[in-house]
């Protein structure tokens, strides 16, 4: 995951996929020492450790758009969505391909460490080399007996709240089933695809409106109103399961939880029956290279990741990142 693909990844969900329509035929974790001090899930030194090997194997990895590689320090719904950039790569302007392969740092790090036996993960908050104006968060869980790296979440303009931490400096995980208020983290993504497929009408109903949400309504107005192909063919969102569904959310200072989730969709772009004798929907660059062809009909598939704050009264989506991962 390279903070350079923040900059070339699709921005907010709904992007108009284009289509073109031709004529038919052709806080830091702290090492007491005291014996009676709980122990986080690693130690600080061991989250260093982990975190350095996953930037080296990442910048080499990206480098070299060797999935098998990043499939060493990667996993869950992080990897779904990386391994589909390095598919794009070659759609990309020469100017973003280099600079998606230069070789990043994460600095400034604080080691959020859950205690142990409360998680199997812990999260890393950082700013990157290449981007010193916002911070990402990274979570790292164990995935068959090794640490990987699963979600990473850079803020959109808002930074994450300040998380609590105990008197040895270890953080509060939260089970993503609990409630906060009329949501709790592991349903923060299907309110989120709400928007997306109804507008907000059902799911959607509990979140607070903010940028997220706002644009995710606005795609719907505008895909439910004016279609695709310059309204010769109808385009719609389906919500569906996450390449990876795990939900991950820490207790912050003020008492509130801050979920890191996933999120996923379909967008099917259908051509009217009444051009169907006559012209085809024809992909562009990207969808043709993650597999889609000319016909009546082009689905397009995007994983994604968000940040979200709860507390008794709100539910605010703070970012949302997506990727195209599959055209048919």
């Amino acid at each position: 995951m390279s903070p350079h693909t923040r900059l070339v990844r699709l921005a907010a969900l709904g992007a108009t996929t284009a289509l073109a329509l031709t004529a038919c035929g052709g806080q830091a974790a702290s090492d007491s020492g005291a014996e009676d001090a709980p122990q986080g899930v690693v130690t600080r030194a061991a989250a260093k450790k982990i975190a350095d090997h996953y930037q080296e194997v990442n910048n080499k990895a990206n480098a070299a758009r060797d999935e098998k590689l990043l499939g060493t320090v990667e996993a869950g719904q992080v990897y779904a969505m990386d391994q589909a950039t390095y598919t794009l790569f070659e759609t990309w302007p020469k100017k973003e391909q280099k600079a998606y392969t230069k070789p990043f740092s994460y600095q400034d790090r604080e080691y959020v460490i859950p205690e142990k036996g409360t998680a199997t993960w812990f999260a890393v908050r950082a700013k990157s080399s290449e981007t010193s104006e916002t911070s990402v968060l990274l979570v790292f869980d164990k995935v068959g007996g090794t640490y990987k790296m699963v979600l990473s979440l850079w803020a959109d303009g808002e930074e994450p709240p300040e998380l609590a931490v105990d008197r040895h400096g270890l953080a509060e995980a939260v089970d993503p089933g609990t409630k906060v208020g009329k949501l709790a983290p592991s349903e923060i993504g299907a309110a989120y695809e709400d928007f997306l497929e109804t507008g907000g009408k059902k799911e959607g109903k509990a979140l607070t409106s903010t940028k997220p949400v706002e644009n995710a309504e606005q795609t719907y107005r505008r895909s439910s109103t004016e279609g695709a192909a310059d309204g010769k063919a109808t385009e719609k969102f389906f919500t569906k399961p996450p390449a990876d569904p795990s939900v991950y959310a820490l207790r912050t200072a003020d008492g509130g939880v801050l979920a890191l989730f996933p999120a996923a969709h379909k967008q099917e772009s259908l051509l009217k029956e009444s051009y169907r004798s006559i012209a085809s929907l024809v992909p562009n660059d990207e969808q043709s290279a993650l597999g889609a062809t000319r016909g009546a009909l082009i689905t397009d598939t995007f994983e994604g990741q968000g940040l979200a704050e709860l507390t008794p009264k709100t539910a605010r989506i703070t970012a949302v990142d997506f990727q195209h991962v599959d055209a048919r």
